[in-house]
């Protein structure tokens, strides 16, 4: 792109709103062009980075900035504004809002429709490397034995991680299955045998672990290991400026990250 991509943050005092304003700073491709926080925000009115001619923090979407795509890291009401405005001017939209009922998540499918839509639960690239990885080893070998470990921090509410549910998923639909006819989540006591086709989760948690995924594929004799660690949660905020920038520009539908590296890949 020979212009700089206009962009606007959706979430911008939350921590990932914080971590793609740093990035979008030193970033070139980039200018922003609004910066959207919560109405009960602090930040409101004050500007989002000294000494420049950034824009000030602001609830409400501008009427007449241009804007070229929409980074989404906000909640399900923020998302739906964010929608709203997209949808009525023809913008792109990533989003890694999770917590969406089944008709939020019709509504994206329809959105999908009218303007270019990215959506990720993780965008870290290495990850999105890694699920591809495993769908074409998990094809490659339907007879191996697949478990999934993941390790984060000790104040991770919920286990498995949605990344490693999202791994799973991936590998069981390449097996032409899914997790909830395979997935084994908690082996306790006497099991028995390892019934045939499953696919096992093991969960770490503590200290401060960012982000551990390490998919386990066993056969007779050798076993294969793929494996992901996160050390930096900036890289999440940078894969997401990846593929805004990827988005901006293409046409209606309903992309993915994986849409993104089979792009890149296939030049």
């Amino acid at each position: 792109m020979s212009q700089p991509v206009r962009l606007a943050i959706n979430g911008a005092t939350g921590r990932m709103g914080q971590a793609l304003l740093a990035l979008e700073k030193k970033d070139p491709r980039f200018v922003l062009a609004a910066a959207v926080t919560s109405p009960g925000s602090r930040e409101l009115g004050q500007p989002v980075h000294q000494g420049d001619e950034a824009p000030l923090y602001s609830h409400g979407w501008p009427e007449e900035e241009t804007i070229d795509v929409v980074v989404d890291f906000s909640g399900p009401a923020g998302l739906a504004e964010a929608l709203t405005y997209c949808e009525s001017r023809g913008v792109a939209l990533v989003t890694g809002t999770t917590g969406l009922d089944a008709t939020f998540a019709q509504r994206l499918n329809a959105s999908a429709q009218r303007i270019a839509l990215l959506r990720a639960a993780n965008f870290s690239l290495g990850v999105a490397v890694l699920t591809r990885l495993l769908r074409q080893a998990a094809a490659a070998l339907p007879g191996w034995d697949l478990d999934i470990v993941e390790a984060h921090h000790n104040r991770k509410e919920d286990a498995p991680s949605g990344t490693a549910l999202a791994l799973g998923e991936a590998a069981a639909a390449a097996r032409n299955t899914t997790l909830r006819e395979s997935a084994v989540y908690a082996r306790q006591g006497r099991t028995g045998a390892r019934e045939h086709g499953t696919i096992g989760f093991a969960v770490v948690r503590g200290g401060d672990i960012v982000g551990e995924h390490e998919a386990l594929l066993m056969g007779q004799g050798e076993r294969l290991e793929l494996v992901h660690r996160a050390t930096d949660r900036s890289i999440f905020a940078r894969g997401a400026l990846e593929a805004a920038y990827w988005l901006s520009g293409r046409a209606p539908g309903d992309y993915d990250l994986d849409a993104m590296l089979a792009d890149r890949t296939s030049h």
